[in-house]
């Protein structure tokens, strides 16, 4: 399995302000050296020296993460960073989708009137949910006066499915299970497993403590997956100040991997007023926090727009 992330931010979308352009700018010069510039390769040391947050960016794109198992093609959610994998369909296994969404609130369908293979007519797309009216509400996103393309522009092979119909099911060597999770108005998490390898995505989760017992649909989902991507928007103190609001503090999200035995885990769905210095601050006060428990066996990451790996 290959993981891809083409957007990681939660709510809305985030792109770079001026002044943080700026503020990368000035930190780059404040570092920089006479030495630093005498050769193409003492540059390029320099560069490489540069921390993550000043370098690059998370980035701004709401969600969307695609996951490739040999020529099977299946997208998570279809946040904006859904119309950037549109532009790079080259990348793709296949024209046959398998688009699962976590639930319809705007920032997870938001992008896929701007997806371009959804306009080509020998594109085919199953689509994954918990309701039976998917199909409604994603037309009604693309009514007038909020979009001037219908959504039977689209390829006419769309397909829908509730997944609360099914039990644990397939998509070619993929075995799938879900789950329901805390946050308002639903949300679903996915689990993608073949050959003892397993992923699991549960964005827009505000954990409680009924999450951190174990059920059978839980332990279906989670346990001893290989990696989670999973919301953890706040610090704990943003957290208890928007009780209800259905998101997590990244703490919390470690205790919830540590209790499934998860191996490796994702920051995810970040905070829309999170630049990328307070973003790598929360990486380094997560891995400060999983030693301080005494499991820094656990590898946590902050999930990137670009990032890709494989399972």
């Amino acid at each position: 399995m290959k993981i891809h992330f083409w957007g990681v931010r939660g709510s809305l979308p985030t792109p770079l302000l001026p002044e943080q352009i700026q503020s990368k700018i000035m930190a780059v010069i404040q570092r920089i050296q006479p030495s630093d510039l005498e050769s193409e390769e003492s540059r390029a040391k320099f560069a490489a020296q540069l921390p993550d947050y000043i370098m690059g960016t998370s980035g701004g794109n709401t969600p969307c993460v695609e996951l490739q198992d040999d020529k099977t093609e299946i997208i998570l959610d279809a946040g904006t960073g859904i119309r950037v994998l549109g532009k790079n369909t080259s990348s793709m296994v296949s024209n046959h989708v398998h688009l699962f969404l976590s639930h319809f609130h705007w920032d997870h369908i938001q992008g896929l009137p701007f997806f371009d293979l959804a306009y080509n007519p020998s594109a085919v797309f199953d689509v994954y949910s918990f309701s039976d009216k998917t199909k409604e509400f994603l037309q009604r996103q693309m009514s007038q006066p909020f979009y001037p393309v219908p959504f039977e522009s689209f390829t006419k092979k769309f397909t829908f499915h509730n997944v609360t119909d099914l039990e644990e099911f397939k998509i070619d060597k993929l075995t799938v299970n879900y789950c329901k999770m805390s946050h308002p108005g639903s949300s679903y998490s996915y689990s993608f497993e073949r050959d003892g390898k397993k992923i699991a995505y549960a964005t827009d989760v505000e954990l409680k403590s009924q999450d951190y017992i174990s059920t059978p649909e839980t332990d279906r989902v989670f346990k001893n997956a290989d990696v989670i991507i999973l919301d953890s928007q706040y610090t704990v103190e943003e957290a208890y100040r928007k009780e209800n609001w259905g998101h997590s503090a990244f703490c919390y999200a470690i205790d919830f991997a540590i209790h499934y035995n998860i191996k490796k885990l994702y920051l995810f769905h970040h905070e829309p007023t999170y630049d990328d210095k307070k973003l790598e601050s929360i990486l380094s006060s997560a891995r400060w926090y999983a030693t301080h428990i005494n499991h820094s066996d656990i590898q946590i990451e902050i999930a990137k727009e670009g990032v890709e790996f494989t399972l």
